[in-house]
């Protein structure tokens, strides 16, 4: 689903303009990455939990010419899915 399919989707469930819809979506996309950015977890019960992990550094290979390469550390986004929406999957 592309974000344009979504918001078509959203203003549909919704009942709301697709400008509406697409502003409200920037919003919130928005405020997630701003809370992420301040090491913030985001915590939506039953639909799941965006955090942010660490991952720390490590040797790599470059896979064409085959040379050791160091990888940094890095903070990384996380989401895990909560009971609801995994079971709404399952079924």
């Amino acid at each position: 689903m592309t974000k344009t399919e979504l918001v078509n989707s959203m203003a549909e469930k919704a009942g709301l303009s697709k400008v509406d819809t697409e502003k409200a979506l920037k919003a919130f996309i928005d405020s997630v990455t701003d809370a992420l950015q301040q090491d913030d977890k985001i915590s939506l019960v039953g639909f799941g939990t965006f955090s942010v992990s660490e991952r720390a550094a490590r040797t790599g290979k470059n896979p064409q010419t085959g040379a050791t390469l160091q990888i940094p550390a890095a903070k990384v986004p996380k989401f895990k899915a909560g009971k609801a929406l995994k079971d709404a999957v399952n079924n």
